[in-house]
């Protein structure tokens, strides 16, 4: 599979304007200053595809991005951090509800979080909508290349223990920085779709 073939398809804003086409389809979700942008541009060896915003929060819609023609990258709206109103928060919130209460769409989900920090409330949450779908996930554990070899083991141990995960719910070590665990995250990609 070609990843350099990427091409932006739609912004859904609502569930009426979620792709229902039989493409595969792998969402990606994370806290709005956790790197989602930067883990998406590592994937497809982009710079600036999926934006990097100065501010965490630029993610409002449900992002649509066909990858060779084979599979959705569905970039879900960032939580947590973002300086928006409350009711855009909200607003932010259903449409990510109406998402996951449609487990079939998704093929796989890629849940991003911070390997620096323990998992925060909505972290949890957000691990709970994926384990609810009942579809299979990966957790990014991304900026590595900010930690100590030694934080390294107990911080993936402390994410898997915090957000209730399975032993078969495979956490990859990840720096969108340096390239770390791309090749791990492809291999997950290219399994969901079957390639």
């Amino acid at each position: 599979m070609n990843f350099q073939k990427v091409e932006f398809i739609t912004s859904a804003a609502s569930s009426k304007d979620f792709k229902r086409d039989n493409i595969v389809q792998i969402a990606f979700a994370g806290k709005s200053n956790v790197g989602k942008s930067s883990v998406i541009n590592r994937i497809l060896q982009r710079k600036n595809f999926a934006r990097v915003g100065e501010q965490p929060g630029k993610t409002v819609h449900i992002n649509y991005f066909l990858i060779d023609s084979k599979l959705y990258l569905v970039d879900l709206p960032g939580y947590g951090y973002a300086k928006v109103p409350k009711s855009e928060k909200e607003r932010w919130a259903k449409l990510m509800e109406s998402y996951f209460a449609e487990p079939e769409l998704m093929s796989l989900g890629v849940f991003i979080v911070d390997s620096r920090h323990k998992p925060t409330e909505n972290d949890i949450i957000m691990a709970n909508w994926f384990q609810q779908t009942g579809r299979p996930f990966v957790v990014v554990a991304n900026k590595i290349d900010k930690l100590k070899k030694p934080e390294l083991e107990p911080n993936l141990l402390l994410i898997r223990q915090t957000l209730s995960l399975s032993d078969d719910t495979k956490i990859i070590p990840f720096s969108a920085e340096k390239g770390d665990g791309r090749d791990l995250l492809v291999r997950a990609l290219l399994d969901a779709c079957g390639e």
